[in-house]
C-alpha cells in the first residue's frame, strides 16, 4: 500500500509542528522551506487540516498555524482522513450480497480484514510517537563528537 502524496506531505507538516518546543505558529512558507516542500502545494493541505480540528491559525504578524490538540491526542488516522477521506483498499468489485460458488466472496473477507488492521494501526500511533520517534532517530544519526 502506498499513501498519497498529500498524505505524505500533510503527515510531514503535522510532524512539523508537533516538533516545535512551544506551540509558536509557523506560516506555510516556513514549513515549506524546513521540510523542502512546495509551498503551494502544502497551501492547499493545510485547509482541510484545519477543518478536521488539527490545526488552527493564529493571525498577525507572528501569524501562521499550530497543532489544535496536543500531538498525543491526533492520531495518524485523524490525519489520512482528513486528507484523503476514509480508507479505502482495492479488492473484489462484487456486491457484497452477490451469489458466489461457494456462498460467500473470499476477497470481501480478505480486504475487509486488511482495511481493519490498517485503521486500527493508523489510529494507534498518535502524532507524538511519530514525533518522538524521529527526534530519537535524528539523535542516532548525528554524530557524537568526542575530545
Amino acid at each position: 500500500m502506498r499513501f498519497s502524496t498529500r498524505v505524505r506531505y500533510g503527515v510531514q507538516a503535522m510532524l512539523t509542528l508537533a516538533v516545535r518546543p512551544q506551540q509558536v505558529p509557523l506560516s506555510v512558507k516556513e514549513i515549506a522551506e524546513r521540510d523542502a516542500l512546495p509551498e503551494h502545494y502544502l497551501e492547499q493541505l493545510i485547509t482541510p487540516l484545519r477543518r478536521a480540528g488539527l490545526v488552527q491559525s493564529a493571525r498577525g504578524a507572528q501569524g501562521g498555524y499550530l497543532l489544535a490538540r496536543p500531538a498525543g491526542e491526533i492520531s495518524l488516522l485523524e490525519i489520512v482522513e482528513a486528507l484523503e477521506g476514509p480508507i479505502a483498499v482495492e479488492g473484489c468489485d462484487c456486491p457484497e450480497d452477490a451469489p458466489h460458488a461457494l456462498g460467500y466472496c473470499l476477497e470481501h473477507g480478505v480486504w475487509r480484514k486488511l482495511k481493519q488492521a490498517i485503521e486500527e494501526h493508523l489510529a494507534s500511533r498518535s502524532l507524538a510517537d511519530l514525533r518522538d520517534e524521529t527526534l530519537h532517530a535524528a539523535r542516532q544519526v548525528a554524530p557524537a563528537y568526542e575530545i
